[in-house]
C-alpha cells in the first residue's frame, strides 16, 4: 500500500501566523490554516487539523462500512457519513481532540436495521482511521433509510 503525503508551510507565531496545507500526494489542492480561525466558530475559508481529520475519518469509515455491508449480504446503494471532530482544552495543558461523533445514514438492500446497526459498529471498530484515533472517544449514530 502507498504512503500518502501532506505538507504544511507556516509563517509567524501561533496567534498571528498562518499556513498552507498542501495535499501533496493527490495534488488536489492547497488550503489555508490559521490558529485564530481554527478556534473560531466561523472558519472564514480556512481549514483546520480537526476538519482534515473529520474528512479522513468520514471517508475511511464509509469505505470500511461499505465493505462490511457487502460481507453481511447487503448491497449499499448510498451512504452518507458525517464526522464531527471537537477540539478542547487538555487538563495536562494545551488542547486535545475531545471527541468524534460519527453519524451514518444509508440505503442498503438485503439487510435489516439490526444488521445495519451491528455492521456500522463493526466498521467503527475496524476502520483504520478509527484505530489510529483510539485515544479519542468516538460515538456512532446509525440509521437505515427505509
Amino acid at each position: 500500500m502507498p504512503t500518502r503525503t501532506a505538507r504544511t508551510a507556516w509563517n509567524g507565531t501561533l496567534e498571528e501566523g498562518s499556513g498552507q496545507v498542501e495535499l501533496s500526494s493527490s495534488k488536489v489542492g492547497t488550503y489555508q490554516v490559521s490558529f485564530p480561525k481554527r478556534a473560531a466558530d466561523d472558519a472564514g475559508g480556512t481549514t483546520s487539523p480537526e476538519e482534515l481529520i473529520a474528512a479522513a475519518h468520514s471517508s475511511c469509515y464509509a469505505m470500511q462500512f461499505s465493505a462490511l455491508l457487502a460481507e453481511a449480504g447487503g448491497t449499499p446503494e448510498s451512504l452518507e457519513v458525517v464526522a464531527d471532530v471537537s477540539l478542547g482544552p487538555d487538563s495536562a495543558g494545551g488542547f486535545k481532540l475531545t471527541g468524534i461523533a460519527l453519524k451514518v445514514t444509508g440505503e442498503v438492500s438485503g439487510i435489516d436495521a439490526d444488521t445495519f446497526a451491528k455492521t456500522a459498529q463493526a466498521a467503527k471498530e475496524t476502520c483504520p482511521v478509527s484505530k489510529a484515533l483510539t485515544g479519542v472517544e468516538i460515538t456512532l449514530e446509525a440509521s437505515l433509510d427505509a
